[in-house]
């Protein structure tokens, strides 16, 4: 498994935190390791489709992310 961290934009509370760990547990195959303000630290087997599929999640919750380099 690949490990990625995602740089999400428009978080400011605990409520933005829970509703990206809903979106990103609910994107198949990519396993949530930690959610804070502002990012997002996951695993999943195939990183670069991974990638692309929990940006897709979180932006269909309302945020934007970029992967962080």
């Amino acid at each position: 498994m690949g490990e990625f961290t995602l740089r999400i934009d428009g978080m400011h509370c605990g409520s933005c935190i829970r509703r990206v760990t809903q979106a990103l547990g609910s994107a198949e195959g990519i396993q949530v390791e930690e959610v804070r303000l502002g990012a997002a630290r996951l695993k999943a087997p195939s990183v670069p489709a991974s990638v692309d599929l929990a940006i897709a999640a979180l932006a269909k919750a309302g945020y934007t992310s970029r992967l962080e380099q």
